[in-house]
């Protein structure tokens, strides 16, 4: 037995180089030879790369041969391989793909991370790997990918300023559920993972992101509007984003968008409870945007004129806002709120 073992490893790529080579060969030979024979290729050579720079939980990598196949596959250009190739690979080879992924870019020499640095000189990549949300196959296994490099700021902003960002816009909105979470999981990635990165982007596309935002808000879609006014009242609420914050409170299209949601919507009697506890979530994340609103000392005449107009119907809403059991602080919040709104004139 031992004797076949001895075999097999000779057999096998034994340096760095060797191994990259073996790995390139077979993702070229995708568009050479029959199909079938190249992926199961593609797939010896993924599987033995797991388990070179992840371990068998056995055996623990070797960090320096780790980090000697990753500069020679970035020497080897086999990163654009790899991600272009996506679309060709079974669902076993992308499993591989996605640990290795991770593995891969977190590998630097002194403080250059070797596989971010690529694909900052091959930022069609992240483009491609956005695009892959469309095809059903792949859609989640290149989420993962996209989260992974949105870990790392210079991607995330060239993400956030690509063209390629607007899609998300559609994606969280697919008719796939899975697809569509994972949509909005890289979405909000990228706006909380780099605070820097996410108030130089918004400030200078501040216009164009919230017109596209209030379209999520205003969708016809329960779950997209829950989820969207669920993420903007954390989001706005940050510490580090009081600047959006307090530019975002003083237009009034985005008040009435907030009173809009504080209203109940029921639907068929058979589903009313499903469809209270569904507006339910909205109204009380749309109370804690509202609320911020009403309570700014500096408040411009539009938004008191829009208070005001809109007096009566907004304190019924108020008073009929559902909230938790024992949830005093809510209950407190909401009749400053009523307070400070029966004293505008």
């Amino acid at each position: 037995m031992s004797f076949f073992f001895r075999m097999a490893s000779r057999l096998r790529p034994s340096t760095p180089e060797e191994v990259v080579r073996s790995i390139k060969d077979s993702f070229l030979a995708l568009h050479t030879r029959t199909h079938a024979k190249a992926l199961e290729e593609v797939e010896k050579n993924m599987s033995s790369l797991r388990l070179l720079i992840f371990g068998d939980g056995e055996v623990e990598p070797n960090e320096e041969q780790v980090l000697q196949i990753t500069l020679e596959i970035c020497k080897e250009d086999v990163i654009s391989l790899i991600v272009q190739d996506l679309p060709s690979l079974g669902w076993g080879v992308r499993k591989d793909l996605a640990i290795c992924w991770c593995i891969l870019l977190r590998q630097k020499v002194d403080e250059t991370y070797c596989c971010v640095q690529y694909l900052e000189n091959h930022l069609e990549l992240l483009d491609f790997l956005v695009g892959c949300y469309k095809n059903l196959d792949i859609a989640l296994n290149c989420g993962n990918m996209l989260r992974e490099c949105i870990k790392y700021p210079t991607l995330a902003k060239y993400i956030l300023e690509s063209g390629s960002f607007e899609l998300f816009f559609e994606y969280v909105e697919l008719p796939n559920f899975d697809i569509a979470s994972d949509a909005l999981n890289t979405f909000k990635d990228l706006l909380t993972k780099h605070e820097v990165v996410v108030a130089e982007f918004l400030s200078s596309h501040y216009e164009q992101f919230f017109e596209l935002y209030s379209r999520l808000l205003s969708s016809t879609n329960y779950v997209t509007r829950r989820q969207a006014i669920k993420f903007l009242s954390e989001f706005l609420l940050e510490t580090h984003n009081s600047q959006i914050m307090k530019r975002y409170i003083v237009e009034v299209r985005f008040l009435n968008i907030m009173i809009n949601l504080l209203k109940v919507i029921v639907h068929a009697s058979s589903q009313v409870k499903i469809f209270w506890d569904s507006s339910k979530n909205i109204r009380i994340c749309a109370f804690h945007v509202f609320k911020v609103f009403v309570a700014n000392p500096n408040k411009p005449r539009c938004i008191v004129v829009a208070l005001l107009d809109n007096r009566r119907e907004v304190l019924k809403l108020l008073h009929n806002l559902p909230s938790s059991k024992g949830d005093d602080e809510l209950d407190e919040e909401k009749d400053l709120i009523i307070q400070e709104i029966q004293k505008l004139a």
